[in-house]
């Protein structure tokens, strides 16, 4: 006796005739308790333990995380469920690929190590769609773990000439089960993991950017605008009984002032800078490029203004290559081109220097990458040992908003 092959079965038991002799050709039978009947069997004999588990995980992480919703302990014991949960899917995959060759891409991981606090960390676990759609798999899967279970037992004894055929067709629906549950639905989890990542390194960069700032106001502009007012008083104390000195530290003060005032202007300059919001980036960028120890080409051929944000970080993606350039290099020349194509800002700088530029050598080159890449960005690095070294940027363009 023998089972329905498995073209038979994609095919709904159609046939192929030929023309000339009128024959039937069908595929090739497939034995009736081959190897792949028998893995079949195996699976939906495991369905009653493996289905009895799950129903009770999903149970008791439901009942338990529900009632302590309202407690210290009730979230997170919920996120490790679903994490749990997780775990549980990727057992089941592995299950059904064995024994079914159910090919289920496994869900991107939650990206729980990057960005973020406890508290993002937690929600990010709480609305996990793989998480929350295996435990859906394990609630429901209890009265057919018992069907299949028995079904298959029973037949082994009392239906054997036809168990292949029963046997496929239980399969056929855990094969559906599988797909439809637990796997990922086109690349969305992934798309969500992306998402949540780069909002992570959005805030992070945030608050980089945020610290940095307030480092510098309490160690230049500040500290120096609190000695400045020292000297004043000193200055006025003095002014009756020696002239003088008071003049000479009215002159000093006067001194720290312009300091205090350049310290303010480069401050400005580094959170965003005047002449790239009245003039564009191409006047912004040749204002960078004079400030670079190497001389620096720029050629800037844009239709437009891009949007603001876009054109943000387009000037402090250069600014950052070109103060690298400057430091570590030794270049003798360097070009920035930045022109649109297809949609896309792109952004390309070179020099000739000594090359050897990695996006983990600590010349923050991770940090651009990251940047770019939370706006759907791309940035790439070739830098050969020797050099020339070429990083090519990529933005999405957005037309500016007046």
């Amino acid at each position: 006796m023998t089972a329905p092959s498995p073209a038979a079965d994609r095919t709904g038991g159609s046939d192929e005739r030929d023309g000339h002799d009128g024959l039937h050709r069908l595929p090739p039978p497939r034995p009736a308790y081959d190897a792949h009947t028998w893995k079949e069997i195996a699976y939906l004999l495991l369905n009653l333990p493996v289905t009895l588990f799950g129903f009770t995980y999903a149970v008791t992480v439901l009942s338990v995380g529900g009632a302590l919703t309202f407690t210290v302990i009730g979230l997170p014991l919920l996120a490790v469920s679903l994490l749990g949960a997780r775990q549980l899917g990727k057992l089941e995959r592995a299950r059904a690929r064995t024994l079914l060759g159910v090919r289920v891409e496994e869900p991107t991981p939650l990206p729980l190590a990057r960005g973020g606090g406890p508290v993002q960390r937690l929600w990010m676990a709480l609305k996990d769609p793989v998480g929350w759609r295996t435990l859906l798999y394990d609630a429901i899967r209890l009265p057919w773990g018992i069907l299949t279970f028995c079904t298959v037992l029973t037949s082994l004894f009392v239906l054997w000439p036809v168990l292949p055929y029963l046997s496929r067709g239980l399969a056929n629906v855990d094969r559906a089960m599988v797909r439809g549950l637990l796997s990922p639905s086109d690349g969305l989890e992934r798309r969500i993991a992306e998402l949540e990542s780069d909002r992570g390194i959005v805030v992070d960069t945030a608050a980089a950017d945020l610290r940095r700032i307030e480092r510098d106001l309490h160690d230049g502009a500040q500290a120096r605008l609190v000695n400045l007012a020292m000297g004043l008083g000193l200055a006025k104390e003095k002014l009756l009984e020696d002239p003088d000195t008071a003049a000479a530290m009215v002159d000093e003060a006067h001194g720290e002032v312009k300091l205090a005032l350049q310290e303010l202007r480069d401050l400005a300059r580094g959170i965003h800078p005047a002449v790239l919001t009245d003039r564009g980036l191409d006047a912004a960028l040749s204002s960078v490029a004079s400030r670079c120890t190497v001389p620096v080409t720029v050629a800037v051929d844009l239709p437009a203004r891009p949007a603001a944000a876009i054109e943000g970080i387009a000037y402090f993606t250069v600014s950052e290559l070109l103060q690298n350039i400057s430091k570590h290099s030794g270049a003798r020349t360097a070009s920035v081109d930045v022109w649109c194509a297809d949609d896309r800002l792109l952004i390309q700088v070179r020099d000739d220097g000594r090359g050897g530029a990695r996006l983990d050598d600590g010349s923050g080159m991770r940090g651009l990458a990251e940047r770019l890449g939370a706006v759907d960005g791309l940035f790439v690095v070739d830098s050969p040992v020797g050099g020339p070294t070429v990083v090519t940027a990529e933005l999405p363009w957005r037309d500016r908003q007046e």
